[in-house]
């Protein structure tokens, strides 16, 4: 073994066990779309005086913090997301409508005397028909008697949190007040600077939402009819830095309200979620074990040594999703599946490059003839996963809500997959090609013979690209099909991108749709669109539908069905509908662009054009087909759309990197000749790599229910076609190119700008060869 091997083992072993153990310790952080739950988006609105600006909206969540902690919902979630919005998770809530009844209210700050100590028990904080005096605990529990309000929120200028080092004070917050309001201020401090030090009476309430948010006590420096004037008030009471802001936010928050308005939300039982876990992990574990049977099929002992380090790269990117704190979505769910499957390429291209090797070198060490194999795959390694961390990044930066989740769980698999199988299968595949029986028994290693399939293509040599021109009409011919699909059915797009609301209920007793559909509009509804949704459910898609209007449809279902509950429930507002739909065209628009400039860069002109091409001709036949099955078309959609691109033009790298090779080292051989050996060279790859995704996807087609299946089958076609286009448009694409340009071939490896003879040589030599010579 040598000392790189045993380095590589060591990292491999350590990286195990503090895999295993975030694994045995630690628990995903799972999205409402699988623990079930409501999550909305709230959108910050400018009014005539306040801007709905960073700070505004800042203030507008911490009212709201409030108000929601008094619903007693467990650990909610909010945050803000840019400028102006705000997102609310509430786990384990079914029914919004409390929840958004009480987000919509107009903040109510208000300041008022303290009359006594309260004698009604806390429940009955409500003022009386007759009066507006208020009993409510205090910061620390105990009841005040308050009296009527005597000014309102809308009288502060301004509240700051500030430190008072001077005065020895420590944090505390500053008011100021209006000119009206000022005056109010001084009078109602006067009045309880009447009372003795210590008295509750000599106490100022402020109030946000029947709640008292602090009362101080009036300074015994201030006399009795004198109060405080409004730049001079100043709320001490041993407040931590934290606490100081959050008083100074809220206090000034009820003062500059924030009309909000909910564009965006979604309610998910818990069954469905917990029906998606376990179709995800029954759909991982049969594709895994159909990828790792296949593999070792093909690759034998090594094909084996792969799958154990396929196993391990699943326990390692799950540990790096549980221990970096993401939260675990259905796409996220999806892409870590997904990932699985895609994590056998790298091996894949070492093992095809190392038997191309042992072909051509008989007598050639096994060791020898692997190390090779890693060395000359890691520009084709490296390429393919850039071009899908590109993707990945896409959907983070331009997706929306759970379609993040995504892009992350697929950059994590990346970085995994590269860690696998660079470090695990490398150090496992290397330990056992020192061995004597592996070594001399070619037919055990499965690297040492050729396999089958380039067996049988080498000795057909089929003149693929004799007349590349009719591969293009046949890839022309399926865009015009896809086109015609678009234009003849049109896109359904769904409610994501067009706004609406789109509810899903389970029903005791079976319905059908025209029962359904006869309730519903008996109850005011003739315009909900009705269909069948899963095992007997029924999915209802409304326009402009409020949480009211939806309990009423409920009802109206639940005469016919018996017991109804809601299995998925998403509102989306025009004005969303129309930014999701305006983002989702620019997130394909930036992917094309992105894609070419990197493939303009690691590549010819020519060849990234060809394969921006093909990826586009993808793109299109993905929809085109989504439009002749009637399929809706949502933001899963664009993030399989997105991956089917990463995919796309991971095969059509694979190929060109294989043509810049043979094209430089034969320089004068015509290139559609070079483009044959290439293609023909490249095919098991391209063929085993896809046969891993594709167990993977199939298993979550079947298993994976409604909410998987469309991205499922939207992949199978994208890398079904991403397969075809790799090789019959991206690479006669390239050759039509490559008549009209003038560049010359690109140089041959190891005479590159810059490069000496003595470099090509020692680039040439053998990895095993320290070049001794007697």
């Amino acid at each position: 073994m040598t000392r790189a091997t045993a380095v590589r083992a060591v990292l491999a072993v350590a990286v195990l066990l503090v895999s295993v153990y975030i694994t045995l310790t630690m628990s995903p952080r799972l999205g409402l779309d699988l623990q079930g739950g409501t999550r909305i988006v709230l959108q910050a609105r400018d009014t005539a005086t306040v801007e709905a600006d960073r700070e505004t909206t800042d203030r507008t969540l911490e009212v709201l913090r409030q108000r929601i902690d008094s619903l007693g919902v467990s650990e909610p979630t909010l945050t803000r997301s840019g400028e102006d919005r705000i997102i609310v998770e509430l786990p384990d809530v079914q029914d919004p409508r409390q929840a958004t009844e009480v987000i919509g209210r107009t903040a109510q700050l208000t300041f008022h005397a303290v009359e006594g100590e309260g004698t009604d028990q806390p429940e009955k904080k409500t003022p009386s028909p007759d009066t507006d005096r208020l009993t409510l605990p205090d910061e620390q529990g105990r009841l005040l008697a308050l009296g009527e309000p005597r000014l309102s929120g809308a009288g502060v200028e301004d509240a700051k949190a500030a430190f008072d080092a001077q005065g020895g004070a420590g944090w505390a917050v500053s008011l100021e007040f209006r000119k009206g309001a000022g005056q109010d201020w001084k009078k109602l401090t006067g009045e309880a600077a009447c009372h003795p030090a210590g008295d509750d009476r000599r106490r100022v309430a402020i109030v946000l939402d029947e709640k008292v948010i602090s009362s101080p006590q009036v300074d015994p420096s201030v006399g009795c009819g004198a109060g405080l004037p409004s730049g001079a008030t100043q709320i001490t009471g041993s407040f931590s830095a934290d606490e100081a802001r959050d008083l100074a936010l809220l206090i000034k928050g009820g003062a500059l309200p924030v009309p909000v308005e909910i564009v965006e939300q979604r309610t998910v039982g818990p069954t469905l979620g917990a029906a998606a876990i376990d179709a995800s992990a029954q759909a991982a574990l049969i594709g895994a074990a159909a990828t790792a049977l296949f593999i070792t099929v093909v690759y034998r002992l090594f094909g084996a040594l792969a799958a154990v380090a396929l196993g391990a790269y699943g326990v390692i990117s799950y540990a790096a999703l549980v221990a970096l704190g993401v939260t675990l979505t259905l796409p996220g769910l999806a892409g870590f599946v997904l990932a699985i499957g895609m994590a056998v390429d790298a091996n894949v291209l070492v093992f095809e490059r190392a038997r191309e090797e042992c072909a051509d070198r008989p007598k050639r060490s096994l060791r020898s003839a692997l190390t090779t194999g890693f060395q000359k795959a890691w520009s084709a390694v490296a390429d393919s996963n850039a071009t899908t961390l590109i993707a990945a990044g896409l959907l983070f930066f331009l997706g929306s809500g759970p379609v993040k989740g995504f892009g992350v769980t697929l950059a994590i698999g990346v970085a995994a997959s590269m860690f696998s199988a660079l470090v695990i299968a490398r150090a496992l595949t290397e330990i056992a090609a020192n061995s004597r029986f592996v070594s001399d028994y070619r037919g055990v290693n499965g690297i040492g013979r050729p396999g089958a399939v380039r067996t049988w293509l080498v000795r057909k040599d089929p003149k693929l690209f004799r007349k590349s021109a009719r591969w293009l009409l046949v890839s022309a011919a399926l865009v015009a099909v896809a086109l015609a699909g678009i234009v003849v059915r049109g896109v359904d797009l769904g409610v994501e991108f067009t706004g609406g609301r789109l509810v899903e209920y389970s029903t005791s007793r079976p319905v059908d749709v025209e029962t359904a559909r006869d309730s519903i509009a008996a109850a005011g509804f003739g315009d909900a669109e009705v269909t069948t949704a899963g095992d007997g459910d029924l999915s209802v898609r409304t326009g402009k539908l409020d949480n009211d209007g939806e309990h009423a449809l409920r009802t109206a279902l639940a005469e016919e069905g018996g017991e109804t509950t809601k299995v998925r429930d998403e509102l989306i507002g025009p004005s969303l509908g129309d930014e999701l739909r305006r983002n989702a065209l620019i997130a394909l628009g930036v992917a094309v662009a992105v894609q070419l400039a990197y493939l303009a860069v690691r590549f010819r002109w020519t060849f990234a054009v060809a394969s921006v091409g093909a990826m586009v001709h993808d793109v299109v036949l993905v929809v085109g087909a989504f439009a002749w099955l009637g399929r809706p078309v949502d933001g899963i959609f664009l993030a399989a759309l997105l991956t089917v691109i990463g995919y796309s033009v991971n095969d059509s790298v694979v190929v060109f990197d294989r043509v810049r090779e043979l094209w430089g080292a034969n320089r004068r051989t015509p290139l559609d000749t070079i483009a044959r050996r290439a293609v023909l060279q490249t095919v098991p790859r391209t063929v085993n790599t896809g046969m891993g995704a594709l167990f993977i996807l199939v298993a979550l087609a079947v298993l994976g229910g409604d909410s998987l299946a469309d991205f499922a089958l939207a992949l199978l076609i994208g890398i079904v076609v991403g397969t075809w286009s790799s090789v019959f448009t991206a690479v006669p694409g390239a050759l039509a190119l490559e008549r009209s340009a003038k560049a010359p071939p690109p140089p041959a490896p190891g005479k590159g700008k810059g490069t000496s003879r003595g470099k090509a040589r020692a680039a040439r030599r053998d990895p095993l060869d320290n070049g001794a010579r007697v």
